[in-house]
C-alpha cells in the first residue's frame, strides 16, 4: 500500500488538511511559513489561499469561508480576502498559540494549544456566539482529535506524553465527561499527531518521527500501517467526491537530508475505506 505523493511542495510544518465541501478542494496549513494552501484534484492547480499571521489551527465555516485560530488566542475570520477580527488576544494564551482545532456537530469549535511557558497546554471549546469555556488544562500538547459516528464520543490526542483519550460528548451542551486512554503509544520517539475518524468507527493517527500512519479499531488495536518517504507525517483528513481518498500532511521540507525525500510533502492514499465529511463551524461574526 503506497502513498502517493501529490504535491512536492517542501512545507516546514504542513497541517491541518480539510477537505472543502463546496468548493471540493483540499485546504493545509504551512505553520511555519503562515500560509494555507489550496488544492484541486480535477486540475492539479494549487494555489496560496492566505499567507499572513502564523495559524495553528482552522475550521471551514457553514458559508465556506475560514476561521482562523492564531498566536495568544487571536480568532479571526478570513472571507473573501479579508480577515475580520472575531476575538482578540485571550490573556491564558498570552505566550503560546492554538493548535489542532475541530468542530463538533453543532457548529462550535475544540481549540487544542501549544504548550505555554510553563509548559501547560489547554483545550477550550468556542460556542457559536464566541464564548469560549476552559475544557481542561491538563494537556502537555494538545493535538489530533475526532468524533466517532453516531457522535457520542470524541477522541483527544496529547502528543507529549503519546497518549490518546476517549471521552463522552454531549451534543446538546458540547460537554466532554468519562475522560479515559484509548491508546498509550509505546514506541521510544514515535509521537501521535494529527487524527481522524473513518465511517467504520476505526481512529487513524499520524506519527511524528514515525514516518507512518496507523489505523486503530474502536478497542485501540492496530490494524494497519502505512510507510511514508518522510519522518514527520503530521496529519489526515478524508476527501474527493467519496471520501475515499485520504490527504496525508507531513514536515521538515527545508531539512530533506535528515527528515526523508518526500518531507513536507502531501500524499494521497485510497485504501478503499471511506471516510467521514468533517463538521463545519458555525461561530456568529
Amino acid at each position: 500500500m503506497n502513498p502517493e505523493m501529490v504535491l512536492d511542495i517542501k512545507c516546514k510544518l504542513g497541517e491541518g488538511p480539510l477537505w472543502h465541501p463546496l468548493e471540493k478542494k483540499l485546504y493545509w496549513l504551512d505553520i511555519l511559513e503562515g500560509t494555507i494552501y489550496r488544492y484541486d484534484p480535477e486540475t492539479g492547480m494549487v494555489e496560496e489561499a492566505y499567507r499572513g499571521d502564523t495559524v495553528g489551527g482552522y475550521t471551514i465555516q457553514e458559508d465556506g469561508s475560514l476561521l482562523l485560530f492564531m498566536e495568544k488566542g487571536v480568532v479571526k475570520l478570513w472571507k473573501d480576502k479579508k480577515l475580520i477580527p472575531l476575538i482578540d488576544e485571550f490573556p491564558p494564551l498570552k505566550d503560546t498559540r492554538f493548535n489542532d482545532v475541530i468542530a463538533d456537530p453543532a457548529g462550535r469549535v475544540f481549540c487544542g494549544t501549544m504548550p505555554n511557558k510553563a509548559g501547560n497546554a489547554f483545550l477550550f471549546r468556542l460556542d457559536t456566539d464566541k464564548v469560549q469555556n476552559l475544557i481542561f488544562d491538563r494537556a502537555a500538547l494538545s493535538n489530533g482529535m475526532g468524533f466517532t459516528p453516531d457522535k457520542k464520543k470524541m477522541y483527544f490526542t496529547d502528543s507529549k506524553k503519546g497518549e490518546i483519550y476517549i471521552f463522552n460528548y454531549n451534543m446538546e451542551d458540547g460537554s466532554l465527561s468519562n475522560q479515559r486512554l484509548f491508546l498509550k503509544v509505546e514506541e521510544k520517539g514515535m509521537v501521535p499527531d494529527g487524527m481522524t475518524v473513518d465511517a467504520e468507527g476505526y481512529v487513524w493517527s499520524a506519527f511524528w518521527n514515525g514516518s507512518c500512519i496507523k489505523r486503530f479499531n474502536p478497542e485501540g488495536k492496530e490494524v494497519l500501517e502505512v510507510i511514508f518517504p518522510a519522518r514527520k507525517i503530521t496529519c489526515m483528513t478524508f476527501g474527493g467526491v467519496d471520501y475515499r481518498d485520504m490527504y496525508i500532511t507531513s514536515a521538515g521540507g527545508d531539512k530533506r537530508p535528515e527528515e526523508g525525500t518526500g518531507a513536507g510533502s502531501l500524499f494521497r492514499l485510497n485504501t478503499g475505506i471511506q471516510g467521514l465529511p468533517e463538521h463545519l463551524s458555525r461561530i456568529c461574526f
